[in-house]
């Protein structure tokens, strides 16, 4: 009877602790949605310059996250099952992304591309050479993106394949497959969960950024306004209720991802 007085007790200063938490995350939510009404949520997202906002991030988020997947999945696999000379150091710098500030990210993207090198810029070769604009300009939101979600698509398939029994990938090639055939025929059959959870995640992060994408790419209407930087431009016009509007649209796609992850995997990793 005392063991189980002492586990209720313990379950329930466990609860009551977990329970900040999950309720400040309701009450975020619950703020938003009583904030506004139906009809004011549809005329907000009825703008054009909303809707083609909307159009630009599915259009950008998509493709750096199959950019993410297509770097990551190499990468990924080359940490998992490798030993090679300066692993630690390309281990560190693919966590770089995930730790510095936003602005510093966009800030450095910014320098890269208009940094002079014996009278060589890299913005202005793009755009003599072959006419391809990136700064201030569509490319760079989905730059922006990729640098913070490729970092999140590598982590998650590093993972998947350290959990992938390698004996398998070793019983390919004493049977005559060599290194990439293992990899394609063994390997990456194993891994399709893995892939479409870093494919999930890399499109649900680079949904929400914002920092790099105001410096690097600007928040320019009709052109390089994504929904990240709608919000800020609706604040900054005075219009909350616009700003507001957004914010449930993208808590909501973001709902829907973190369930299609959940319903991909219950464990919880990929």
């Amino acid at each position: 009877m005392r063991r189980r007085r002492s586990d209720a007790a313990f379950f329930l200063v466990m609860s009551a602790i977990s329970a900040i938490f999950v309720v400040l995350i309701v009450l975020l939510i619950a703020a938003d949605v009583l904030f506004t009404s139906w009809s004011e949520f549809t005329a907000a997202i009825a703008k054009p310059e909303i809707q083609a906002a909307i159009r630009l991030t599915v259009l950008t988020c998509t493709v750096a996250a199959i950019a993410s997947v297509w770097v990551g999945t190499p990468l990924g696999y080359l940490l998992s099952r490798y030993k090679f000379p300066g692993r630690l150091i390309v281990d560190t710098l693919v966590d770089i992304p995930m730790v510095l500030p936003p602005l510093v990210l966009g800030l450095s993207l910014l320098i890269l591309f208009h940094t002079s090198i014996y009278g060589w810029e890299l913005e202005s070769w793009l755009q003599t050479s072959i006419g391809f604009p990136v700064t201030y300009h569509w490319p760079a939101v989905v730059l922006a993106q990729f640098t913070i979600a490729c970092a999140f698509a590598v982590r998650t398939m590093r993972i998947t394949f350290d959990q992938i029994d390698p004996r398998t990938e070793d019983v390919a090639r004493t049977l005559g497959c060599t290194r990439s055939q293992a990899f394609l025929r063994v390997a990456l059959p194993q891994a399709w969960r893995g892939i479409i959870a870093a494919t999930t995640i890399a499109w649900a992060r680079a949904l929400g950024e914002f920092g790099p994408i105001l410096v690097f790419a600007s928040a320019t209407r009709m052109q390089t306004e994504v929904l990240s930087t709608t919000v800020y431009l609706e604040i900054s016009a005075g219009e909350l209720n616009a700003a507001v509007a957004v914010s449930l649209l993208m808590v909501a796609i973001a709902v829907v991802v973190l369930l299609f992850l959940r319903m991909l995997n219950p464990r919880g990793t990929p």
